[in-house]
């Protein structure tokens, strides 16, 4: 008799959602920030061996799909993801995703994973691993305009990773507030609950903002912002979308991740396009300067990159080793004489 059993080669750990949040749980909330933001560093410090392309969007009236691929020549991955704001009204998530991680030499996918709730602990970690260059020594204090579904994620990073201990909610919808309050209950931070973006920016050193409406908006003004703190500008992450008012990005010396992206899609879409920004991987390796004095506004103008969600893919790859926390799937046709597919799906019929 033909055994039909897939192959070794032919099964994929898959890591569903479920088994996302068990391998959350199994290394704990804190640590698995930490440890994505140290992948990250890691290939932030080699990012010139990468492949680097803005991502693949396209765009509709109601929101975006898109594609983000890269390679460091050993392995290939890519995440797809959707942003819809209109979404939430629907009781639907604004953001959902997911990522394959390939060996580059054969060609073969070697992970499938859920990544919505991995792309909202990366980009956690992205932003703490970035405050830790940029934010004023010794922040303790942070502003969180924007209270939806990164907001917890973003307020352990910073807490994990830079110390901060005091957080500061603030959003349209008090509802949101009242969830993130409630959430970050018992994690060790002072929640503070503010009426105004103004008020949740009293006595904050670094300020992050994360709203989901599409549209060109003004999160900050410019006399909301003063000297010396760091700003996490997180929400612009596509054409006809900001926060921030121009005149904060005139007063603030900008860093990003990848400038042809983010001319496109961060805040800096506002400006011309010879605006001067550093990029981070440059500060990370020491080539360039971060934060050089106390009253200087830094600015992260952050979109999110392909490598910050390759370096959560190696992650995920290499910690489910040995903890059952994935599925095999059959995924790769794999016969056993590689030029007769036809008769492997014709022994399949007996």
């Amino acid at each position: 008799m033909t055994n039909l059993s897939p192959s070794d080669k032919a099964l994929v750990p898959f890591v569903s959602v479920d088994n996302m949040m068990k391998l959350v749980h199994h290394i704990g909330v804190e640590t698995m920030l930490k440890e994505l933001a140290e992948y990250i560093e890691a290939d932030f410090r080699r990012w010139e061996l990468f492949d680097k392309t803005p991502r693949v969007a396209s765009h509709s009236d109601v929101g975006v799909i898109e594609l983000m691929p890269t390679s460091d020549g050993e392995a290939y991955g890519f995440k797809y993801v959707n942003g819809h704001p209109k979404n939430m009204k629907e009781g639907l998530q604004t953001v959902t995703a997911f990522g394959l991680l390939a060996d580059v030499h054969t060609g073969y996918p070697v992970l499938l994973t859920e990544m919505t709730v991995l792309t909202a602990l990366r980009t956690a970690a992205t932003s703490a691993m970035v405050a830790k260059y940029l934010a004023p020594k010794g922040a303790r204090t942070m502003a969180m305009i924007g209270n939806g579904a990164q907001s917890e994620f973003q307020s352990l990073a910073m807490k994990a990773i830079c110390g901060v201990d005091t957080v500061r909610l603030y959003d349209v919808d008090p509802a949101a507030t009242e969830k993130a309050a409630r959430n970050l209950q018992g994690w060790g931070m002072n929640v503070v609950a503010c009426q105004t973006a103004e008020d949740s920016m009293e006595g904050a050193q670094i300020i992050t903002t994360c709203t989901a409406d599409k549209q060109y908006a003004t999160i900050l003004t410019d006399n909301m912002v003063g000297s010396g703190v760091h700003i996490n500008a997180i929400g612009g992450d596509c054409p006809g979308k900001t926060e921030l008012h121009k005149d904060i990005l005139t007063r603030s010396d900008v860093f990003v991740e990848y400038p042809p992206q983010t001319r496109i899609e961060g805040e800096i879409q506002q400006m011309a396009d010879d605006f001067p920004v550093t990029e981070m991987w440059e500060v990370i390796n020491g080539t360039a300067q971060g934060r050089t004095s106390d009253r200087q506004i830094t600015l992260f103008d952050s979109v999110g990159f392909a490598i910050e969600d390759f370096s959560a893919l190696r992650f995920v790859r290499d910690r489910i080793r040995d903890t059952g926390l994935f599925i095999e799937l059959d995924l790769l046709a794999d016969p056993d004489d590689p030029r007769d597919l036809f008769g492997m799906v014709q022994r399949a019929a007996g």
